[in-house]
């Protein structure tokens, strides 16, 4: 289906105004551009390790929406003209000029599936469910995902990094808990690298079904690896869920700051003398994770690993 994009010529000032006018007149779908710094707050709550380079904030912004070719544009645009003229008596709207674009519907949430090919971790192929298994790769064991919406086909650095420390510090028969499981990969991988069962987290609703019907696919019995939705740092019920004291080893491929705050909640789901492995550090953040695992007397840090610009440290607790 084709759409048309408008976007209107504006100042940060106007942009919730103009917002809501267009939501009064039915255009769903707004989109705002503008230089706006993120706050400390705003970057907290998202876990943002790299910030978007900016440039400086000009108070210039644009508001952008959409409606279908077969629409009545013409009426539609009169009633955002005369709305935007309104607005001009409380507020700034800068020169309020509109320009047209065409665009199309896009499968968004299944075009990337083209990019991902299988691919190998050391003697692991981690292949999509959509594919077939490689002539020359029929020897390796088979990972297969698809990850939907949710974070983690393996080929990223930070889950490579964690499946090579999960191929070093597994043991047959551990129990293996996965904090922000997102596609399951890395649970998956350890139940067929040998763990005896698996325990998955994930704040998204979305993962947490992909990663079950990737357990499905790998025909992995669900029992074997339950995942539920919930935050292991503060939710108690998650946290009764997973278990207290009672696992060999524990994945988190997440980001420094959440890593950071697990720090000081891992240990309670851990036996003595499991393991922790970390990942989804940027370099920049290592020395933060790395200072919230020396300040913990529960853990002594075992070793530190890199691929590219990610780090991956993992620790033993005591």
């Amino acid at each position: 289906m084709k759409w048309k994009k408008f976007t209107i010529d504006t100042t940060t000032a106007a942009t919730d105004l103009i917002s809501a006018m267009l939501d009064e007149l039915g255009i769903e779908g707004v989109e705002i551009e503008d230089h706006v710094p993120l706050t400390e707050t705003e970057t907290k709550g998202m876990f943002i390790d790299i910030l978007p380079e900016l440039p400086p904030d000009d108070g210039q912004a644009k508001v952008s929406f959409y409606l279908e070719m077969k629409a009545e544009t013409e009426q539609i645009l009169g009633q955002v003209k005369e709305g935007l003229e309104e607005l001009r008596s409380f507020v700034n709207v800068g020169s309020g000029e509109i320009t047209v674009s065409e665009t199309e519907d896009a499968d968004w949430i299944n075009n990337w599936k083209q990019y991902f090919k299988p691919f190998t971790v050391d003697q692991i192929l981690i292949k999509p469910t959509w594919e077939e298994i490689p002539a020359q790769h029929r020897d390796k064991l088979v990972v297969e995902i698809d990850p939907g919406t949710a974070f983690g086909t393996g080929a990223h650095e930070t889950t490579q990094l964690c499946i090579r420390q999960i191929q070093k510090y597994l043991k047959l028969g551990d129990s293996v808990l996965d904090v922000g499981t997102g596609s399951g990969i890395l649970g998956i991988t350890a139940i067929k690298l040998g763990a005896g069962r698996a325990f998955g987290t994930d704040l998204d609703e979305n993962a947490v079904e992909a990663a079950r019907e990737n357990v499905r696919v790998n025909r992995i019995p669900a029992e074997q690896f339950p995942i539920i939705t919930g935050n292991l740092i503060d939710d108690e019920q998650t946290r009764q869920a997973a278990g207290y004291g009672c696992y060999d080893l524990v994945v988190a491929n997440i980001l420094a700051p959440v890593i950071i705050m697990l720090s000081g909640e891992a240990g309670r789901h851990m036996k003595q003398g499991a393991v922790m492995i970390t990942s989804g550090i940027i370099n920049t953040k290592e020395e933060d994770v790395r200072k919230a695992f020396e300040e913990n007397p529960e853990f002594e840090i075992l070793e530190t690993t890199r691929q590219n610009d990610w780090v991956s440290i993992t620790v033993r607790k005591r």
